[in-house]
């Protein structure tokens, strides 16, 4: 799946992407380190891994998304 960086805190390696519906989703520190990033900048194209569906949606691994 891919999404669009929103918020990123490089002190607890955090944030939130928005679904391409809009939808924000929040990821911690365990799916930013499972990618292997350093940093993530809002407006940067993500690919995401999920489980779980709607209210109960986890993110569990956030890599750039590359061509």
């Amino acid at each position: 799946m891919q999404a669009t960086a929103y918020t990123y805190d490089p002190e607890s390696r955090s944030g939130q992407v928005l679904l391409d519906d809009g939808t924000p989703v929040r990821f911690d520190a365990a799916a930013f380190d499972a990618g292997g990033l350093r940093l993530l900048r809002p407006g940067q194209r993500v690919r995401i891994e999920v489980e779980g569906a709607k209210e109960d949606l986890r993110i569990t691994l956030v890599t750039l998304q590359t061509l």
